[in-house]
């Protein structure tokens, strides 16, 4: 298999070092697999380590955080593996609640490669899963979609009564062990969840993008639906008391602690608008290692002393971190960008890998607590060489400090250099049939100069019917 033959550079050789060991938990997970749509074994992106195959949601972000544009023929294939027919129609398989996430995943796939064949059959995954969704999961009392958090499949995620499972750790268990109160239409988890809730938004904006790209006609029911979800997250989970948005929507009373991925998520999408999102980062709690996924952590796994938390609750995983981050870039939020990059820098550094998730306080690989049979305060262990984690980094860096986004006619470069990062060269990044070398110097993130091959331009961005080598030269302050 063909890797880009990537070279980066940095004055801070720290980040220099993490770029590569994340470039090498990426690479060391990309092995044959064969499901979903794949009529043979081919290469799929695992979800890291310690697993033997793909999961929906890791496939999207791991697309989504970068490695769409260095292996792009494996994450389609990726993407394809975890796709499913039933009925005649191409469905998105995976843990029902938040496998609407692969709509975000295919169009990053379509925007780092050009590929309107894998767009077509995208489309149609996105039509169907949104309509069985509809109708199995949305609520159309709160205008919201029923579900767990996105990634939140351990029941340390969620408060009580969500952990009377019967010992089992996987919140699904939850409906079959408690048949009084689950709904009755769905799977029957009767929470509501903000990260999951913009996903869906993001799925109907997304719907309508493919649609049009294709030149086809877009369903003007998408755009309907999306501004209503829109008001209905912005009605039922922004609390103005706190500032932020509550994590969950449920019949036993919500739940208002603060979820990093739902946040990040809300400014991302454009559900936020400019006030709410400053507010947001006013009061999204960070802690000393980055950003927790759920804070704070839920009593039953805390402790007197302070120091143990949650699988789900209360520790830091790194794809959070990093959708955090691209946030705190993509506003200009330079010291909440660099804590959490010079954060998972150094814990790359000193394990020589990215963990699946880290202790909030000490930075530690640290699996949390979690029930697992008779045990209420189980501690898991934090897997391995997650790719999740290590595409997040890949984000950090090119959607972060080179400031690369691409859009559906070209890419343009918005870089965000902080205090101590003035020097970085990303050589032969690919994108669709261009070979991009970027330099950016300086620090800060207005653009003073920009140059392409040489030659001025008054706007950092490139097109996407451009082929060949280009080479992009900036100068912020």
């Amino acid at each position: 298999m063909d890797y880009p033959e990537l070279h980066f550079m940095s004055n801070r050789e720290d980040i220099g070092r993490a770029f590569r060991i994340a470039l090498g938990d990426l690479y060391s997970n990309i092995a044959p697999y064969q499901d979903g749509l794949l009529d043979r074994a081919e290469s799929v992106v695992l979800a890291g380590l310690d697993y033997d195959a793909p999961w929906t949601r890791d496939a999207a972000i791991n697309t989504w955080n970068g490695a769409g544009l260095l292996v792009p023929d494996v994450t389609r294939t990726t993407l394809l593996a975890v796709l499913q027919r039933d009925a005649g129609e191409v469905l998105i398989g995976g843990q029902y609640w938040d496998a609407i996430i692969w709509a975000i995943g295919a169009m990053a796939q379509y925007l780092y490669s050009g590929d309107k064949v894998f767009l077509s059959l995208a489309l149609d995954a996105v039509r169907h899963s949104l309509a069985r969704l509809e109708q199995n999961e949305f609520e159309p009392a709160l205008g919201l979609f029923r579900g767990p958090a996105c990634y939140g499949d351990g029941i340390a995620a969620y408060p009580e009564p969500y952990n009377q499972t019967q010992g089992d750790s996987c919140i699904l268990a939850w409906p079959a062990c408690n048949p009084e109160r689950r709904t009755q239409t769905g799977y029957g988890l009767p929470m509501h969840a903000l990260s999951t809730n913009c996903l869906y938004y993001a799925a109907y904006v997304l719907a309508q993008q493919m649609a049009a790209e294709l030149h086809e006609s877009p369903d003007p029911i998408w755009n309907r639906k999306a501004q209503a979800l829109k008001n209905a997250i912005n009605r039922h989970f922004w609390v103005p008391e706190l500032g932020r948005y509550r994590y969950l929507v449920d019949p036993f009373g919500n739940c208002d602690y603060t979820e990093a991925m739902g946040q990040s998520l809300a400014i991302l999408f454009g559900i936020a608008e400019v006030a709410q999102i400053e507010s947001i980062f006013s009061n999204q709690y960070v802690a000393p290692a980055g950003v927790p996924c759920v804070w704070p952590s839920f009593p039953r796994y805390t402790s007197v002393d302070g120091q143990t938390f949650g699988r789900h609750s209360g520790t830091v995983w790194p794809h959070i971190q990093a959708l955090w981050a691209d946030a705190a870039a993509l506003y200009g939020k330079v010291d909440v960008f660099a804590h959490e990059l010079n954060q998972l820098t150094k814990y790359a550094n000193r394990d020589v890998q990215f963990a699946e998730l880290y202790h909030p306080i000490t930075g530690l690989s640290y699996g949390g607590l979690q029930e697992l049979g008779s045990e209420p305060r189980h501690l898991w262990a934090s897997c391995s060489r997650q790719t999740w984690s290590a595409t997040g980094y890949l984000r950090m860096v090119l959607r972060g400090l080179l400031g690369v986004r691409i859009e559906l006619t070209g890419v343009q470069f918005e870089p965000l250099l902080p205090q101590g990062v003035n020097y970085l060269c990303l050589q032969h990044l690919p994108y669709r049939r261009m070979n991009l070398t970027i330099t950016v110097e300086g620090t800060g993130s207005h653009i003073q100069s920009c140059h392409v091959n040489g030659q001025s331009l008054s706007r950092a961005y490139i097109p996407a019917t451009r082929e060949g080598e280009q080479h992009v030269h900036l100068v912020v302050g």
